[in-house]
């Protein structure tokens, strides 16, 4: 009979200095038999939505987190049970997970066979043999890394080593301790009660405690009922009855349709793009410069393209005439495509171009980018916004994707804007916004004319770009939209 233990997965380090997440679903059930990298939730960081992969192949006991809850970091968010087809050697530390229990553990050293890692979206990917088992490596296999510091200080929390087996470091003559009982996992004495942030908020504004709250919901999961019944109940303590009294007005007020203001939560993409927007305002000396220019040429020039068959299923918008004039005039005006590195006190210009497309979504704005934008053709770039912008509004946006832009557009025109003073993406030294394209009486050849006419909007970098790198970069963005054939003049 082969035994079983129960391993905990705890939240994975995501990347990009990222301390917490908030829990969005569950793709799996208690009681569900799940792979290995199976997505079992989708998790919202703060900057983007990220598919979470199962570490192990088992079933799942336990979901520790509900929807709707930030998680730190190396908390434990879902608890499996695993076949211990070895023995029950320990899983690798990198995993993200935690032994919680298991029967016939042994003290033996495992066999380091030649081992592969598995595709994996987030945190440390289990490591897998060739024949599909996960290699569980031993104790103290990073041991031999030089570093005066103590290796467990070195490591971060989920890979911080578990606890040693009762057995462990004991001599032949001295008897072996009885195995352990198989066990389910025990909750931590030091979690914090489960709710939501909108109960956390109503037990803050009353006063109370969640600690000294009973959880009626499922798993536990305190409820905004078993805050108010806690308040009814005469438990409140009496130096919070004065203000609690006027909160549960409100609360009440608003449950029955007198709702005067609605709060929402301060967190995920909102709270990156915040706090990105005021470090880059307050840090970069921005400057504005708009261009107004005839761009009938290019729309004349997308109406063609969009019946060419060369284009036939491409989805070709202004926007895709804009980055490409972009990406052709930062080639005459490479000052524009830098960075301003204050720690090394250097000005580091890129050869190639990450083009950042601002993409407003239901949870945000998010600025993903194409990588290498400069190398691709007209028809590539189109495909390629087309994929970013789906993307980004489905929330599927990888971090990967949100870092390492170096110059952003952004499209204001699709709101029936014409101008804006755009703020700097952190890190890049431009941005340009493009407004609406509007007919309008314009001068042609010496007459008036209705002419489609669009402005232009340019913010950058002071530090990097002086008033007159930037005015001739905006007039050949705005040559070539007047007239595309002055490429031919550029490149």
């Amino acid at each position: 009979m082969t035994a079983t233990m129960i391993r905990e997965f705890r939240l994975p380090d995501l990347g990009e200095g990222l301390t917490e997440s908030e829990i969005l679903s569950w793709k799996v059930n208690v009681g569900d038999t799940v792979t290995l990298n199976q997505v079992i939730a989708e998790v919202e960081t703060a900057k983007a939505v990220v598919e979470l992969p199962s570490p192990f192949a088992g079933v799942v006991t336990a979901l520790h987190e509900q929807p709707g809850t930030v998680v730190e970091v190396g908390k434990r968010i879902v608890s499996f049970e695993i076949a211990n087809d070895d023995g029950g050697t320990p899983a690798p530390a990198g995993s993200g997970s935690s032994e919680s229990s298991g029967s016939g553990a042994s003290d033996e050293s495992p066999q380091l066979a030649p081992a592969r890692r598995e595709p994996n979206l987030v945190g440390y990917g289990a490591v897998v043999e060739s024949s599909g088992r996960p290699v569980r490596r031993a104790r103290g296999h990073l041991a031999a890394v030089k570093d005066e510091a103590p290796l467990e200080s070195r490591m971060p929390p989920v890979l911080q080593p578990a606890a040693p087996e009762p057995n462990a470091g004991r001599t032949e003559a001295e008897p072996a301790a009885p195995p352990r009982p198989a066990r389910t996992a025990e909750p931590e004495t030091t979690e914090r009660p489960r709710s939501t942030p909108p109960v956390r908020k109503l037990a803050k504004d009353l006063g109370v405690e969640l600690e000294s709250v009973t959880g009626t919901g499922p798993g536990g999961l305190i409820t905004r009922d078993d805050v108010r019944n806690f308040v009814g109940g005469g438990d409140l303590p009496a130096a919070a009855h004065a203000m609690s009294a006027v909160a549960y007005a409100r609360e009440s007020a608003d449950e029955q349709g007198g709702e005067r203001e609605v709060r929402t939560p301060i967190k995920g993409v909102r709270k990156f793009t915040a706090a990105a927007m005021v470090s880059s305002a307050f840090t970069a000396p921005h400057a504005t410069e708009f261009l107004t220019v005839d761009v009938t040429p290019s729309m004349e020039l997308l109406s063609r393209l969009k019946e060419s068959r060369l284009f036939a299923g491409y989805k070709l918008t202004p926007l895709t005439l804009v980055a490409k004039a972009l990406l052709t005039a930062l080639k005459r005006n490479p000052s524009l495509n830098t960075h301003w590195d204050e720690d090394a006190q250097e000005i580091v210009q890129f050869n190639y171009v990450n083009l950042g497309i601002a993409a407003a979504t239901p949870r945000g704005l998010t600025v993903p980018n194409i990588k290498d934008a400069h190398s691709l053709t007209l028809a590539e770039l189109s495909a390629a916004l087309t994929e970013l912008t789906d993307t980004a509004r489905e929330g599927k946006t990888s971090p990967a994707d949100l870092s390492g832009g170096t110059i952003s557009i952004t499209n204001i025109g699709v709101f029936g804007i014409d101008a804006g003073t755009p703020i700097l993406n952190p890190g890049e030294a431009a941005i340009l916004a493009m407004g609406a394209v509007r007919r309008m009486p314009w001068e042609y050849q010496g007459e008036v004319a209705l002419r489609q006419v669009m402005t232009l909007s340019l913010s950058f970098d002071h530090r990097l770009v002086d008033g007159e790198q930037g005015s001739r970069f905006l007039a050949d963005v705005g040559s070539i939209l007047s007239d595309p054939g002055i490429v031919l003049a550029m490149v």
